[in-house]
């Protein structure tokens, strides 16, 4: 199977599980990995068909569960509620415990390091110092944990990426206000050196997490000149812009 992740309209933690369930990923591999955490007292989960322009796109709803808070992983600034913040070696023994096969333990602490990398980078601090408040400690572990699980499950042979489509202006976070994209979406997309787009959509719409997942699979391998789409999967986002839609095809040669 190849795959062709279209974020003509961004990428996120939360749209890209949304749009591999979408396309027919197991959610049972889902509940399985998220159940083994166990971290059933921090967080629930929804999944549910939403409607964005009259496309019906799958929802992937994290909701925490302390403060009841529902999961906007585009907001990734400013209002997350989360109960203790946890560095890369803490995410990785939670990884380690999952009951998920060994290469979507592999892709998930992949991911994981290159956002730590760029949080590293963006503050100044040692890796082994950096904790995940700034993205959401809880809501990135279940976001990156359940998209490895279904991506490995998919037994995906090649993956292609559109250019990343980014807005504009500012988000307030912990921190303050930043620009868009913002710092470690910067760092992520300079490292790995992935096509970016900005647009006039006023915000972010391209997040650590999904800039994380485009580097961690990202081969720079230009998508074939004709191909067959065998199918089409879209996750929704949470951000107030005007198609917040991640497209994922599955996609095979002539």
């Amino acid at each position: 199977m190849d795959l062709y992740f279209e974020c003509n309209y961004g990428i996120s933690g939360d749209m890209s599980v949304g749009a591999l369930l979408d396309l027919g990923a197991d959610k049972n591999i889902l509940d399985k990995a998220l159940n083994s955490m166990k971290l059933n007292d921090e967080f629930d989960y929804k999944i549910t068909k939403q409607m964005v322009n009259a496309i019906a796109a799958t929802d992937f709803d994290v909701i925490i569960k302390e403060h009841r808070h529902h999961h906007d992983e585009h907001n990734h600034g400013g209002h997350h509620h989360h109960h203790e913040h946890r560095n890369l070696e803490d995410i990785n023994k939670i990884i380690d415990g999952a009951d998920i096969t060994q290469g979507a333990k592999e892709l998930a602490k992949k991911i994981f390091k290159i956002v730590a990398q760029a949080e590293s980078k963006v503050h100044d601090k040692d890796i082994s110092e950096v904790h995940f408040h700034e993205i959401g400690a809880i809501d990135s572990i279940v976001d990156i944990v359940s998209f490895a699980a279904l991506y490995d499950s998919l037994n995906v042979q090649k993956v292609y990426f559109s250019a990343l489509s980014e807005g504009q202006g500012s988000v307030q976070c912990q921190h303050g206000e930043l620009s868009v994209p913002v710092p470690a979406v910067c760092e992520i997309v300079s490292r790995y050196k992935i096509p970016v787009k900005i647009t006039s959509n006023q915000g972010e719409m391209v997040t650590p997490t999904g800039s994380a997942i485009a580097a961690a699979l990202y081969s720079g391998e230009k998508l074939p000149e004709s191909l067959i789409i065998d199918k089409v999967g879209y996750g929704r986002g949470k951000r107030p812009y005007k198609n917040p839609l991640l497209r994922v095809m599955k996609i095979s040669q002539p």
